[in-house]
């Protein structure tokens, strides 16, 4: 039988590095093959034919050739490169946001179809919401920070949970996690080293509050498509208490902060 040497693949760029004088390693994520990591040679080079192909965050169509340790990247040709979410310094970082919150939590050469489809569909809602925020700047619109704000914290809290629930860290929201009775729709607790929601009378186990409200879009993020999440409208307060409870569950999973909260923490802070 032949041997096969190379392959095709679509493929969204999580990250890059240099290597060498020229050359650069990228992480890609595919529908079918996971996340892994190719060599790009000479990508850096100014007469590359590779380099605006294999900008972060587009999704090309690669050729690749089987390396002993690392594929090689021999043709691609960009279908979505996201123009006007490269455009909005908010909606960029909301991007790269994403890209690192995949590559920390999907596993190389593990296929995840369905993440890949979150993470494209969820760049595309970010694009197109720049190129509404770039429409209402034009009109001079006075309250297109705090509305734009407001749907892209939305949209990275649903990615988040959705993001958390294919892997296998799904937060519980129906029954307490220490003594499993059912939640009622009241103020409740939680914590996340625990992995969800604690009833009122596990109260001495509280990690933090949860108000009814954020119990409320919790739920309906975790359970609902976008179509239907995106009309949810959020308050200052209800995004900030949403943001500490799935980011104290990404701390929780990964043992770490992640490097685009700061940033993003100062771009809501002087969103203009």
């Amino acid at each position: 039988m032949r041997q096969q040497h190379s392959y095709s693949s679509e493929a969204i760029v999580l990250k890059r590095r240099d290597l060498g004088e020229a050359d650069r390693v990228v992480t890609l994520f595919t529908p079918h093959k996971g996340k892994f990591h190719a060599v790009a040679k000479g990508s850096r080079r100014p007469v590359s034919k590779l380099a605006g192909h294999l900008e972060l965050l587009s999704r090309s169509q690669l050729q690749l050739g089987l390396g002993r340790s690392l594929d090689i990247i021999t043709q691609a040709e960009v279908r979505e490169n996201f123009l006007r979410l490269r455009s909005e310094l908010w909606h960029m970082t909301c991007g790269f946001y994403l890209a690192e919150l995949v590559d920390r939590f999907v596993e190389e050469r593990v296929q995840h179809a369905d993440i890949y489809t979150l993470l494209l569909e969820t760049l595309r809602y970010l694009d197109a919401d720049a190129s509404a925020l770039a429409q209402q700047r034009a009109q001079n619109s006075e309250t297109v920070a705090s509305q734009v704000h407001g749907k892209t914290s939305l949209l990275l809290r649903y990615f988040e949970l959705q993001l958390l629930s294919a892997v296998g860290y799904a937060p519980s929201l129906h029954n307490c996690v220490s003594c499993a009775s059912e939640l009622l729709p009241q103020e409740n607790g939680f914590k996340a080293s625990l992995g969800g929601v604690l009833c009122p009378q596990c109260s001495h186990l509280w990690e933090r509050h949860l108000s009814l409200n954020a119990f409320k879009v919790l739920r309906y993020l975790q359970e609902k498509p976008w179509s239907e999440a995106a009309r949810v409208r959020l308050n200052a307060p209800l995004q900030a208490e949403l943001e500490a409870i799935t980011h104290s569950l990404l701390r929780f999973h990964l043992e770490r902060d992640l490097k685009a909260w700061s940033f993003l923490d100062m771009l809501s802070q002087s969103p203009e």
